[in-house]
């Protein structure tokens, strides 16, 4: 199987229980739920990605023939030592991630984390998996160790708070506007402090200025 790659990068993990850990990160390209497209976002599931997903022609992206190809590339982006650890994201991860490459990973030492929409089966060799359940779509992936909300959301935390995992997380809703942006973040904080089965996630990686 051949893979289409966004971008890889090495960075901090910005969200969740393993937020500050080093990672490379693995985007890939596309996804099942918007296009990537502007002109598509008004109508898209996840109309609130503020993602680059279209292509191949970010940071170390390309077209990769081979597991081992790709997984030889996210190795040369590992700087030694400590726990490697790899986070398969997109787009949707789960269109492209097979057994295949994630074994090749593990090969090499790396950790394997995914952040996926749920939407599509998922490997069953993965170490760690975050889901986050987008509108109007059908949830197929239902345990995992992290499962994490945009907040507010049309997919309420009451909905899905008795599904297998670990985690649970939500995420204020970046509008583009510093006063809702507030009233976000106060919405998430009363949720969370009223339900304390959640836990309140910020964009680490954004408030220290990485990618």
């Amino acid at each position: 199987m051949s893979y289409q790659v966004k971008e890889i990068y090495y960075t901090l993990q910005g969200e969740g229980a393993r937020a500050g850990r080093p990672a490379v990160f693995l985007r890939f390209a596309g996804c099942n739920l918007w296009s990537g497209k502007e002109e598509d976002r008004e109508s898209a599931a996840c109309y609130f990605c503020d993602t680059d997903f279209i292509g191949t022609d970010g940071e170390n992206g390309g077209k990769f023939s081979s597991a081992k190809d790709l997984a030889d590339k996210v190795f040369g982006l590992w700087p030694g030592g400590g726990g490697a650890y790899v986070v398969c994201t997109g787009g949707e991860p789960g269109l492209q991630l097979d057994e295949t490459l994630v074994l090749e990973l593990q090969s090499k030492g790396f950790e394997v984390a995914v952040e996926s929409n749920g939407t599509v089966e998922l490997p069953a060799n993965l170490d760690w998996v975050t889901i986050s359940p987008k509108p109007s779509s059908e949830l197929l992936v239902k345990s995992g160790d992290e499962l994490k909300l945009v907040f507010p959301h049309e997919v309420k935390p009451k909905s899905v708070s008795e599904l297998d995992f670990k985690h649970f997380y939500l995420m204020p809703l970046d509008s583009g506007d510093e006063v809702k942006n507030d009233y976000h973040l106060q919405a998430v904080v009363k949720y969370c402090l009223e339900n304390p089965l959640w836990s309140l996630c910020l964009q680490v990686h954004k408030v220290v200025g990485l990618a």
